[in-house]
């Protein structure tokens, strides 16, 4: 066990977070050797995290940020740098944008360097089959010229948390409801780290969408369900919720209450969309007493010009 903890300390001794989140905010990736290093590291990390991680206020709610690097670097000049604000990115970190390996690599090295600051969940792109197809994977190709980083990040996604809750009152869950989940503590006793599966309540909470119905009915995505009103307020009533925070779906205005009672909110976070939306995107800021604050920005000009190799696949997942 000594000498397991002092290779440890000597692998991760060669880690220069600083430096490291440096380089990538000039919009470089990582070596590989250097990410490997990060996505061991971070593993390690989350491995001591719940499936529904606590998380104190105040904090920032950010929805879908899909690889759009410099909107994220926006996203934290408008919101606060770490540590000083703290954040919950509900999940869908990459694909779809350009740079899906610098925004996960500066996630995870601030996660690393303040733990405490940032928690960072799973969506439904944070897989092994989603990413092959809507540009992660291709995008690690490109920038390498092996799959390997793709290899380790995708191993990073099975230790995701599968959902946070501040202050025991305001759940964030990626996608949504699922039938067979009544309570946040059967949450709590899902296998995680695993491949998100085509059906079940894992896949259910990472896809499943908001309707203007009461109960349940097919979601048009091919996975999870639709979800209405009635089962969104006796499930917020059964654990003690004020809201459910969740992303996934693209919102014009930036967020979108769902329900008379407001007990659900859409909050996307990833300005004109796919480089061609036009929408602007949101930060939910909850103070110490749960208080709301609605932050709104927009794309900055960096991203606006991104340009891709290849034409990306049309919108659906």
């Amino acid at each position: 066990l000594k000498s397991n903890c002092e290779f440890c300390s000597r692998k991760y001794s060669l880690m220069d977070i600083d430096s490291y989140i440096e380089t990538v905010k000039s919009g470089k990736p990582l070596p590989e050797r250097d990410m490997r290093l990060v996505c061991d590291r971070i593993k390690e990390i989350l491995s001591d995290e719940s499936n529904v991680q606590p998380v104190n206020a105040p904090v920032n709610i950010c929805g879908d940020v899909h690889g759009q690097f410099f909107d994220v670097l926006e996203l934290f000049r408008v919101g606060g740098e770490i540590p000083t604000s703290r954040y919950i990115f509900i999940g869908d970190l990459v694909d779809r944008g350009f740079n899906s390996v610098e925004t996960v690599c500066l996630l995870f090295c601030y996660k690393i360097k303040h733990p405490d600051c940032i928690t960072l969940l799973r969506g439904n792109h944070e897989s092994r089959q989603i990413t092959q197809v809507y540009g992660f994977y291709e995008e690690v190709q490109r920038k390498y010229g092996n799959l390997n980083v793709w290899r380790y990040c995708t191993e990073v996604f099975d230790y995701l948390p599968i959902g946070a809750l501040v202050e025991g009152k305001v759940l964030c869950i990626h996608g949504g409801l699922s039938p067979n989940i009544k309570t946040v503590d059967q949450m709590r006793i899902i296998d995680r780290k695993i491949e998100i599966p085509h059906e079940g309540p894992f896949c259910d909470l990472m896809w499943s969408d908001p309707e203007d119905i009461d109960t349940w009915a097919i979601n048009s995505r091919g996975a999870g369900w639709l979800f209405g009103g009635k089962v969104t307020r006796e499930f917020n009533h059964l654990n003690g919720l004020e809201l459910i925070a969740r992303a996934h779906q693209l919102v014009q205005e930036g967020y979108l209450f769902w329900f008379k009672e407001k007990s659900l909110v859409t909050v996307w976070s990833a300005p004109n969309y796919c480089y061609r939306c036009g929408n602007v995107a949101s930060i939910l800021g909850l103070d110490e007493n749960l208080e709301r604050n609605w932050q709104i920005f927009n794309s900055v000009e960096e991203s606006s010009k991104s340009k891709h190799p290849r034409t990306l696949l049309p919108y659906f997942l």
